[in-house]
């Protein structure tokens, strides 16, 4: 039996159930590749942005998944049609992978952009409410299937060094709650795991909002998993 995603909204338990499997899936692809993702960090050349995206579609690449020959659109690094299987059923889904790479003074929080998250963005900003729409669907409509939409974000950590060459310290892999979860992870300015964005609206910038990781871990500390790749390398899931 394949589920229509649509259910999904009036069961958010299960919901949450696909979420955080398919975030176990990108922690264990990211896990596994960890030496290789560390090497290549030390020796490539490239912007540290374009690294973090040759990692994970590396990664995810062996890892593999229950691929469907839909091609998605989007402004994220990976993006991939494929069924989620449980033992009652399977699911459609949109996997949407999107990669960051910030020195560790950054490490609490991630940036993205409104057109990678189906939530709405409801926090204060300089003493004021702000709502703003994000762009993505809870589910998409591709050639007459219907597919959930899961966004995950993995930030690479990294430490320059003298030498012109950057360390990877860790990883960061963040599983955004669907746009329908937004009652029990946002549903107030006042309750919101939200932070500003590097974006100045007096030079007309688009809005853009940062995760803050440990605000986001109080309300599900398992939607956020790290990778320390500092010798010896180490990681245990998080519930």
């Amino acid at each position: 039996m394949t589920l229509d995603p649509r259910e999904l909204h009036r069961d958010l338990d299960l919901l949450e159930d696909v979420e955080k499997a398919t975030l176990r899936l990108v922690v264990q692809a990211i896990y596994d590749f960890r030496d290789q993702a560390n090497q290549i960090f030390i020796e490539e050349q490239d912007l540290v942005k374009d690294i973090g995206e040759d990692i994970s579609r590396e990664a995810l690449d062996r890892l593999g998944t229950s691929t469907i020959p839909v091609r998605l659109f989007g402004n994220i690094d990976y993006k991939q049609a494929r069924y989620v299987f449980h033992p009652e059923f399977s699911i459609r889904q949109a996997l949407f992978v999107d990669s960051k790479a910030e020195k560790v003074s950054g490490e609490a929080t991630a940036t993205i952009q409104m057109s990678q998250t189906s939530m709405r963005v409801r926090q204060m900003r300089q003493g004021r409410a702000v709502e703003e729409r994000g762009t993505l669907p809870p589910v998409l409509n591709r050639d007459g299937n219907i597919f959930l939409v899961t966004t995950i974000f993995v930030k690479y950590n990294y430490r320059e060094k003298t030498d012109s060459k950057n360390d990877l310290e860790s990883v960061s892999i963040i599983c955004l709650p669907n746009g329908w979860l937004q009652e029990r992870y946002n549903p107030t300015p006042d309750d919101s795991f939200w932070r500003a964005g590097r974006n100045a609206p007096s030079r007309g910038e688009p809005f853009r909002v940062r995760i803050g990781l440990e605000a986001l871990e109080e309300k599900a500390r398992w939607r956020v998993q790290r990778i320390r790749l500092a010798p010896p390398s180490s990681y245990s899931w998080c519930d």
